[in-house]
């Protein structure tokens, strides 16, 4: 038997071990597919294998996202990870830290930095409570977004654009909205669309897209659609959209909550020019249409059973 029709023969066993309750029989056989080098993912649509991580040491600086193990398989410990990408403009991830500083929330959580090769050292403006993750060249921005989400340890992980500036305790009421055990992610903005082409600004509540200045997703609905952004989307604009048509694709629904944020200027789109971010936002816009464009059924009122 070669090594295919091995790893094919393991997953399909617990696959079945799973579907018949031996829980312990399904365990055994995953650590089987571990030692030969694969690593099991479940999600709603069956398990799938993708090749093990290699361990690394959380201070190390990382070329890729895959360089660094996924702690993603692993039971939720925090009620929330928040998740920080610091590109250029220090003095917005100041803002951030400084208004997250005044209205910590009550719940357990854990804030995340990804310094994507930023030409400031970023860990002179982090406390000692932030995890700092440095890349050693800058990385594409849903590579970014993954490098911190593989090491994510919250039963949600919320995701925060350095543009966007704390007034209060957003987290908690964020929290409060996945207590709905049909909601698999939730921010403060969000946007719907009658044909999947034009999309507008929605009002709390139901929505067909959570946008990415504040973006937060279960924990269970992040693994069920692989881990995290597609990485294609190497510049930010509607890789939000994509995302959220992949949660809601997998069963869950998308909630815009009124938050305690303020927005400010987005240098990741002012600091271009105007015909590059929209050369690079048509071209995201592309591939989201090459991946839902033809789901009619994503774009029905958001809410409908």
């Amino acid at each position: 038997m070669n090594h295919a029709d091995r790893q094919a023969d393991l997953l399909r066993d617990r696959t079945a071990a799973r579907a018949s309750g031996d829980f312990a029989r399904a365990d055994a056989l995953r650590d089987e597919l571990r030692a030969i080098g694969w690593e099991v993912q479940d999600t709603l649509r069956g398990s799938v294998l993708r090749p093990v991580l290699p361990e690394a040491p959380v201070t190390t600086g990382y070329a890729r996202p895959e360089d660094l193990a996924s702690l993603l398989d692993d039971a939720a410990s925090l009620d929330a990870s928040l998740l920080v990408v610091a590109d250029e403009h220090g003095e917005d991830l100041e803002q951030f830290l400084d208004g997250f500083a005044a209205h910590r929330p009550t719940a357990s959580w854990e804030l995340i930095v990804v310094a994507n090769a930023p030409s400031y050292d970023a860990s002179e403006l982090l406390p000692p409570d932030v995890t700092l993750l440095p890349t050693t060249a800058r990385l594409g921005w849903a590579d970014a977004v993954n490098l911190g989400l593989r090491r994510s340890r919250g039963a949600v992980a919320i995701l925060l654009d350095t543009s966007v500036e704390p007034q209060g305790d957003f987290v908690t009421p964020l929290l409060a909205t996945f207590e709905d055990p049909r909601v698999g992610i939730a921010g403060g903005w969000g946007v719907m669309t009658e044909n999947g082409r034009q999309f507008k600004d929605a009002p709390a509540g139901a929505v067909h897209a959570v946008e990415g200045y504040c973006l937060a997703v279960r924990r269970e609905a992040l693994r069920a659609i692989g881990g995290g952004f597609d990485p294609h989307f190497r510049f930010y604009r509607n890789a939000d959209l994509d995302f959220s048509f992949a949660v809601r694709d997998a069963g869950w629904r998308a909630v815009a909550v009124d938050l305690p944020l303020e927005r400010h200027e987005h240098r990741g789109w002012t600091s271009l020019p105007d015909a590059e971010r929209d050369r690079l936002s048509k071209r995201n816009f592309y591939r989201f249409l090459k991946h839902w464009g033809d789901r009619r059924d994503l774009v029905t009122p958001p809410g409908r059973p």
